[in-house]
């Protein structure tokens, strides 16, 4: 009597076979294809003969890919907000924060690179420098740190130039938010509903006093509690993001001048005393 262990399985069997049928793809769209894999992974281009240069483009290159992705929500929850669609918002922002939860910890990873690593590939960089990054710039923009000073590292492209400055130039997302509030009813000064979008936002004591309306009764005013509290999550998100950054500079390169010929750290220090949101914050003083 055979072993029942050992008893060929033919259901098994059909079942290997169908898969095996489901492998041939040659008729259809591959992964391949639809995800421009040959165009993504043979974007490396290393530079300099340090292994570890592999590192440094595959990090700045994957943040940039998910900068992509957050400037596409960011600028829909803009529009949404614009056009009275919260629920559509909400959901874009929350997504926006989850996005920069990944940036935050990609900082892990390039943070295994040493200083002695990082100096064999820093003369191959030139001065190219995140500042010329207009994904980023145009997410800073949209998210109201208006500079235009900042338009200057891309004038040597007219096209990403009209791109930024398109971003410069239109309401942020807090002034949205502001206009919606006067919309539903809430008291808020004119001088911030109708402004110049290209100036840095001023903190207000009566925009305090309009975020504190909805936030001492939550239930007349829910929509616009829980965008202050997307609002929140989203900053608390960013500041997270730029904290780490200062860190990570500072533990790969000290500090030394950044190649675009920033301060580095000391300047990225700086970066951390910006709130975007102000009332949002201070409000919950007064609670």
């Amino acid at each position: 009597m055979s072993c029942p262990h050992h008893q060929p399985d033919s259901r098994g069997e059909a079942i290997v076979r169908d898969e095996g049928a489901q492998l041939d793809f040659s008729s259809s769209m591959s992964y391949g294809d639809y995800l421009q894999l040959d165009a993504i992974l043979n974007a490396q281009k290393p530079l300099s003969p340090d292994h570890n240069e592999m590192l440094f483009i595959v990090q700045h290159q994957t943040s940039e890919l998910w900068m992509k992705l957050m400037l596409h929500e960011l600028q829909a929850a803009i529009r949404h907000i614009a056009t009275d669609d919260l629920p559509s918002a909400f959901k874009m922002l929350a997504r926006v924060s989850k996005i920069m939860e990944q940036l935050v910890h990609a900082w892990d990873v390039l943070a295994t690179m040493t200083p002695p690593e990082y100096s064999a590939i820093r003369p191959y960089l030139a001065a190219s420098s995140g500042f010329q990054s207009w994904q980023y710039r145009c997410i800073e923009f949209s998210l109201g740190n208006k500079n235009a000073a900042m338009l200057r590292p891309h004038e040597h492209r007219p096209d990403l130039l009209a791109t930024v400055e398109a971003a410069w130039r239109a309401p942020s997302l807090y002034d949205e938010a502001l206009r919606l509030m006067a919309r539903r009813g809430i008291a808020v000064p004119t001088s911030h509903t109708e402004r110049d979008w290209t100036q840095p936002y001023q903190a207000s004591e009566g925009v305090e006093q309009a975020w504190l309306t909805a936030y001492r009764q939550p239930q007349a005013h829910w929509d616009i509690y829980q965008l202050g509290e997307e609002l929140t999550d989203l900053e608390d998100a960013f500041r997270l993001w730029r904290f780490r950054h200062v860190t990570t500079v500072e533990r790969v390169i000290g500090f030394k001048r950044g190649t675009g010929g920033t301060g580095g750290v000391s300047y990225l220090r700086k970066m951390l005393d910006t709130v975007l949101f102000p009332e949002i914050w201070s409000l919950r003083t007064s609670l």
